[in-house]
């Protein structure tokens, strides 16, 4: 049995790892590569091998950072089954054409801009006057069928007619709708073949909504091996989710290998219980200010967990109960999600809410902006509001449209609630947000680029961990040693490099065999 470390290795996005044993090749996730634009696109466009040999997929959960290549594993000769939870199933049933529809749309501004920019540059020549001209209104009159909707019929036509280099989705909608199909939801504690030789038994990761931990075994030539991967590992004690598996089956405790998240491997989060302090103070302080609180947020898990702590807030009158927008179709769609399935909560919130009959993500101030039209009038909204939307790291979807209109305010406060891979647009506003607020917010603001252009970061950047659906090195601790799995070795992946070294190091202080592989990797367990 081998395994090849192929994604979120010494850094967070694009999860991978296949196992191969004598007559299976099971896919653990197959998730995005999430960074800058050109790099993300090579990374996420090759697979490093023929989706046709592979049997299976084991999906840890929703998250478009371990979910969102299946389509083109599924569009490119795959015919096995993509193996997950019930909810993770109905999740993507919204993540995965959600995930399309921002490529192709993204894909088609980017586009826009450039053959704007080409004809405008072609009719007027270097020396055109400032503001608009009547060419400028003929060209939008050409590129769009309306005022937010593109011709991308003539938009392609011209790129091609002018040789530009066009930008293309990863995946249509229809190879995304395509993949579903291969689909099949499982419950937790339930072995299923996962191949000839092998089968999976998941249990919950406490991460979001139906994530999982997944023990593969696996009896090839008479060779009996077990791993276990853990994919995202949740906190514990925070509010909706159960806490992480510690206590497994007598038949699946004896682990071969466990590979390992190390998000956090080096990090403390600040405790649960701060949560709500936290954030009731950013929302008064914004609001004080006469500002508008946005706050990036994955429609899948922190977009509801912030529901539920928003409305404990107004529910107990600690903060004005200013408008809630949840400007993301994809996350009103995943609440909805949540909703059907109430059997994942755990005691705290059936406590809470389902006992006096509140549903715990709908409250009286909540609106969700459905249409780009509403979208566009929210960005223009001068009055004390919260908006809450995708994508949480900030490359892509909705969310870029109201920094572009918001993030020169310092009136407004820019919230960050979760992890921010590297190279990403979420990293350096809170990077650099954090520097200006060290020098006393003195001098020029620093300034952002995002669809093609620069804006000042002149909102106030705010930061609470305790919101992370990680968790922190002593929660993965905790996993490791107080959980009734006997590891045998230890193989960190999913951190970046400085944070996965560092929870090596720690965990080899403790006596644990551990080690960090690189890209492409292959570890043999006979070995």
């Amino acid at each position: 049995m081998r395994i090849t470390f192929y994604g979120a290795i010494r850094e967070v996005t694009g999860s991978m790892h296949l196992i191969t044993t004598g007559q299976d090749n099971i896919l653990l996730d197959c998730g995005m590569y999430q960074g800058r634009r050109k790099e993300a696109d090579r990374k996420n466009r090759i697979m490093p091998f023929d989706p046709a040999i592979i049997t299976n997929v084991i999906l840890s959960h929703a998250h478009i950072d371990h979910s969102g290549r299946l389509p083109l594993l599924t569009s490119d000769g795959f015919a096995g089954q993509i193996i997950t939870t019930r909810a993770t199933e109905d999740a993507c049933t919204y993540m995965l054409p959600d995930s399309a529809q921002i490529q192709e749309s993204d894909a088609a501004y980017l586009n826009y801009k450039v053959v704007r920019h080409v004809l405008s540059k072609i009719k007027t020549g270097p020396g055109r006057p400032k503001g608009p001209t009547r060419r400028d209104r003929e060209i939008e009159a050409l590129l769009k069928k309306s005022k937010n909707r593109l011709n991308t019929d003539a938009i392609n036509e011209l790129a091609a007619d002018y040789h530009l280099e066009a930008v293309s989705p990863l995946y249509t909608t229809a190879d995304a709708d395509q993949c579903l199909t291969f689909f099949e939801g499982v419950p937790y504690g339930t072995p299923v073949a996962a191949g000839k030789d092998s089968t999976c038994t998941l249990y919950d990761a406490g991460h979001i909504l139906g994530s999982a931990i997944s023990i593969i075994k696996t009896n090839a030539n008479g060779e009996r091996h077990t791993v276990c991967f853990s994919g995202d590992i949740g906190r514990f004690d925070k509010p909706i989710l159960k806490d992480p598996t510690l206590n497994f089956a007598e038949e699946d405790r004896e682990i071969d290998l466990l590979i390992m998240e190390s998000t956090y491997g080096n990090r403390h989060h600040e405790p649960v219980k701060d949560m709500a302090p936290r954030l009731k103070q950013v929302i008064n302080d914004t609001v004080e200010r006469g500002g508008t609180l946005l706050i990036p947020a994955f429609a899948f898990g922190r977009t509801q967990e912030l529901l539920y702590v928003i409305h404990e807030l107004y529910y107990g009158n600690e903060t004005p109960r200013i408008p809630v927008y949840v400007d993301s179709p994809l996350a009103t769609r995943i609440t909805k999600v949540f909703g059907e399935h109430p059997e994942m909560y755990d005691l705290e919130t059936q406590a809470d809410f389902l006992r006096r009959g509140d549903n715990p993500f709908m409250f009286n101030q909540l609106h969700f902006t459905a249409s780009v039209e509403e979208s566009m009038a929210l960005m223009r909204e001068k009055t004390p509001h919260i908006v809450i939307s995708a994508s949480g790291m900030c490359e892509a979807g909705r969310i870029l449209h109201h920094l572009r209109y918001k993030m020169h305010d310092p009136k407004n406060t820019i919230l960050v609630v979760g992890f921010m891979a590297q190279n990403t647009l979420g990293r350096r506003i809170l990077e650099e947000g954090q520097l200006y607020a060290k020098s006393g917010r003195k001098g020029k603001a620093p300034r952002m680029r995002l669809l093609n252009k620069e804006y000042p970061l002149a909102a106030r950047v705010e930061k609470i961990d305790g919101f992370s659906a990680h968790g922190d090195k002593d929660e993965m601790l905790r996993f490791i040693e107080k959980s009734n799995l006997n590891i045998k070795r230890i193989a960190l992946v999913h951190g970046d490099e400085d944070q996965t070294l560092a929870f090596a190091d720690t965990l080899k202080s403790r006596g644990h065999d551990v080690f960090v592989p690189k890209v492409g990797e292959c570890v043999d367990l006979r070995g």
